[in-house]
């Protein structure tokens, strides 16, 4: 696929005939809410065959071109390089894909052994329909290898909406995780209406991941989990009960989301932890955790301390960095998942743990907030889809801050209030999939379902080749 960002001037019709593909699917892929009206700034993503590269130290045109096997000229005349001596590191350039030409009698099986792909991915990447139509002369696109991995999601919608959501996107998960069960003070749980929801997760393939937390942002969440935490027979109960649940309702693995830990407490959540693996694991049941973005081993703060990055990454079979809300919905207009500080997050867990066992965090909704900002003013949360609707409202023009990786754009409502809105595009996106790969991450955690992002899901199946444990 392409990456395109809309210039003063541009109409999707010139756009689609620039690329020589259908107007209608690049409407449909990023679902445009005015097909009629593009933002200056806005990212689109063009339905067309081929892989994106980023650009590192080092790197020439001649070695990517040799890595992908395609002339140098191809890679020039594809990204229109004005100065094709001069790489920027993190530059993002489409590579054009492989192209076979069917010959008589060939299928596509035979096609696909020959590039070492698989049948599903040549007719995805060619919009096939039915594998035996094809005929002599053909031009097909061949997709490359992509990497492996493994994609969570939570959600916290309402049950039925996150069915119809596992039903649209189910291809492309192998976690599920409704969010949450919350510990009671006596080691008891509060219950979920999830039946439906892993009914539906199991249907699709995915494995229901079993949510448990403390979650509050108060200081009764860190004195909830020192109740629980400090006392072994209550860590042991609280255990107890999560295995009730996941034999009862079919969850496969459980996710600790303990939160606002007391420092205090750091060396019991340890225990609790390793107290869940030894009694899970026996059962064929999987153990994570989600952590805190930290930075060293040295941050300070209820909120960090007492995640101890090391022994989660030595006990758990794999974690959670909840790298976003740095855009806190009670603190003033920012990116809510930097760039730059996710990669000092993810730098340091893998300084302590293998990158295997790192799911990278990927926030997938937007922020508006009113500025100037008064504290204790509250932004309001949408989905990304709503961010362009709502920019195409007040003809915003989408700006992008190339450290943080993110956009934002600024507007004036009816009121004459001035706000502004940070959310995901297409671009962000790729930064973080590049991220993943870069560092060769176990995959992704999305929080979390319900916000509409079109173009992520797009990317996302067209940069990876999703995991499946069922």
């Amino acid at each position: 696929m392409i990456l395109y960002v809309v210039r003063s001037g541009d109409t999707l019709r010139q756009i689609a005939n620039r690329y020589g593909v259908n107007m209608n699917s690049i409407v449909q892929i990023n679902r445009l809410p005015n097909p009629n009206q593009l933002l200056v700034g806005q990212s689109l993503v063009i339905p067309k065959p081929g892989s994106y590269h980023s650009v590192k130290s080092g790197e020439t045109l001649a070695s990517i071109a040799q890595q992908y096997g395609v002339p140098v000229q191809t890679i020039i005349q594809t990204n229109q390089l004005t100065n094709p001596n001069a790489l920027n590191v993190g530059t993002q350039l489409f590579i054009p894909p492989i192209t076979h030409i069917v010959q008589p009698g060939e299928t596509l099986r035979q096609i696909a052994s020959r590039y070492g792909t698989t049948v599903q991915a040549i007719m995805r990447e060619n919009n096939i329909d039915n594998p035996n139509i094809i005929y002599s002369g053909l031009r097909l696109a061949i997709p490359r290898p992509k990497p492996v991995i493994e994609v969570n999601a939570y959600t916290y919608q309402p049950s039925e909406d996150a069915v119809t959501t596992l039903n649209q996107i189910g291809d492309l998960l192998t976690y599920f995780s409704p969010f949450a069960y919350k510990i009671k003070e006596d080691g008891t749980l509060q219950s979920m209406n999830d039946q439906a929801m892993i009914k539906a997760a199991l249907a699709n393939n995915i494995l229901p991941m079993m949510s448990l937390t403390n979650f509050t942002s108060t200081q009764a969440g860190s004195n909830l989990a020192n109740t629980i935490l400090a006392n072994s027979e209550l860590r042991e109960k609280v255990i107890s009960n999560a295995l009730q649940v996941m034999d009862e309702k079919g969850y496969r693995a459980l996710n600790i989301d303990f939160e606002n830990v007391l420092p205090a407490d750091r060396e019991n959540y340890n225990r609790f932890l390793q107290s869940a693996v030894d009694r899970l694991h026996p059962k064929g049941y999987l153990v994570s955790s989600a952590l805190a973005p930290k930075a060293s081993a040295t941050q300070a703060g209820v909120l960090y301390e007492a995640h101890d990055y090391e022994a989660h990454g030595r006990i758990a079979d794999f974690v959670v960095l909840m790298t976003y809300e740095w855009g806190y919905r009670l603190g003033p207009p920012q990116a809510i998942s930097p760039i730059n500080q996710m990669r000092r997050v993810v730098e340091y867990a893998l300084s302590v743990m293998p990158s295997e066992k790192i799911f990278l965090g990927f926030q997938i909704y937007a922020r508006d907030w009113l500025v100037p900002h008064v504290k204790g003013q509250e932004a309001e949360t949408f989905s990304p889809q709503e961010a362009i609707r709502r920019a195409v409202k007040y003809k915003a023009t989408i700006q992008y801050d190339t450290t943080a990786q993110s956009p934002f754009f600024r507007y004036t409502d009816e009121q004459g209030r001035e706000h502004e809105v940070w959310f995901e595009d297409a671009r962000s996106a790729l930064a973080k999939f590049d991220m993943v790969k870069q560092y060769k991450l176990r995959g992704v955690s999305y929080w979390a379902l319900g916000f509409p992002y079109p173009q992520n899901w797009a990317l996302l199946n067209d940069n990876f080749r999703i995991k499946k444990l069922l």
